[in-house]
């Protein structure tokens, strides 16, 4: 029990460190994505792959607006053939640049998901993505890795523990979406 107990109040301080003023500019950016009709994609590996759909589908599916206008918005990590293809045929750490470089254009995002902020394949897909003139945004852990700087916004969860790293993660992506979705009703 006391365990638990633990876990949860780590948790709990990590989300207390957590920079609002980075969540906010993100949510700003997300709406004029929406309002301008630019394309967001998500991307990550493992948990962070997992996280990326759920966030797509929050996006996609669960912002109601008077227009019925939709996000624009893709997870990387949904399409096992094309992943598999890519890894296959190129490299793995090209599974999710080559997927976007067709798509990615100036003023979308790319919005990327890693636990070590080290992963190839997500620096590749941030740096095709810089390359394209598009935003750049991060949710990392440990000290931020690589990915910190390729990210205009980054938000490093300083913990040593992947599991927790993607607890706040998945709970800062609940935060962007609702927000989101709360901000757009009323709009």
């Amino acid at each position: 029990m006391r365990e638990i107990k633990e876990y949860l109040k780590t948790v709990n301080s990590v989300l207390d460190t957590v920079p609002v003023e980075k969540i906010y500019k993100i949510i700003n950016i997300f709406i004029d994505a929406y309002n301008n009709r630019k394309q967001i994609f998500l991307f990550g590996n493992g948990g962070s792959a997992a996280t990326s759909s759920h966030f797509a589908c929050d996006l996609g599916k669960g912002v109601e607006t008077p227009d019925s206008k939709r996000f624009k918005v893709y997870s990387l990590a949904d399409c096992v053939p094309l992943m598999t293809a890519w890894a296959n045929d190129t490299n793995y750490e090209f599974i999710f640049s080559r997927q976007m470089e067709n798509f990615i254009e100036k003023g979308d995002i790319a919005f990327a998901l890693s636990g070590s902020g080290n992963s190839k394949n997500v620096l590749n897909a941030l740096e095709l993505a810089r390359e394209k003139g598009a935003l750049t945004i991060g949710l990392t852990g440990f000290s931020g890795g690589k990915m910190k700087d390729l990210c205009d916004i980054c938000i490093i969860v300083e913990n040593n523990n992947m599991q927790q790293i993607e607890d706040v993660h998945m709970i800062l992506c609940h935060v962007i979406f609702s927000r989101i979705r709360d901000r757009l009703s009323v709009d």
